[in-house]
């Protein structure tokens, strides 16, 4: 007995199914690693925020714009938001628009495990902390909502990169 036949895509294949042109950001969905510590995380947040249809908003620190020129290797015009100096004041002038969520990616007692989050319908931004401390205390209040990445490991938590594209994933409603 033998088992199913698969066929994998090929590139032609995956072409034809995609978007006839690219997309442009939504801008209604961005991540904000607003505590970036290491630059390749950013390229690979820049990669998952191309493949979801998501902008990234980050920080204008001095090193950022070359961590981001190399970690676009589709090499064409990223979706970035610059956040300026003061994140958490970024924040909260994004909670004050009336149509949007913003929602931190922590451990918290209160928080939405990344399961049972539904897609975002409206303007959502999805907040990462900072990869050894997590979102600040002080930013903290600008939140709407917290959502968990459950772990059975000995970890307690998952690198900026990989769970910034876990909730893009689940946001952008493609898992």
């Amino acid at each position: 007995m033998s088992g199913p036949q698969v066929r994998t895509r090929t590139p032609k294949d995956l072409r034809r199914q995609r978007r006839r042109r690219s997309h442009t950001c939504w801008d209604h969905l961005l991540v904000a690693p607003l505590w970036p510590m290491h630059d390749v995380n950013l390229g690979t947040l820049l990669r998952t925020c191309d493949a979801t249809g998501a902008c990234l908003a980050v920080p204008k620190l001095p090193w950022v714009p070359e961590a981001l020129a190399r970690g676009n290797t589709l090499r064409r015009r990223a979706c970035v938001h610059w956040t300026g100096h003061n994140p958490v004041q970024w924040l909260a002038d994004q909670r004050k628009r009336d149509d949007t969520t913003v929602l931190g990616i922590e451990l918290a007692e209160e928080a939405v495990r990344l399961a049972d989050l539904p897609p975002a319908r409206h303007r959502t931004v999805a907040v990462l902390g900072h990869e050894r401390t997590g979102i600040p205390p002080e930013a903290l209040d600008e939140l709407d909502l917290v959502v968990e990445i459950p772990m059975i490991g000995t970890g307690a938590s998952l690198n900026v990169a990989v769970a910034g594209s876990l909730v893009l994933y689940r946001l952008a409603g493609l898992m």
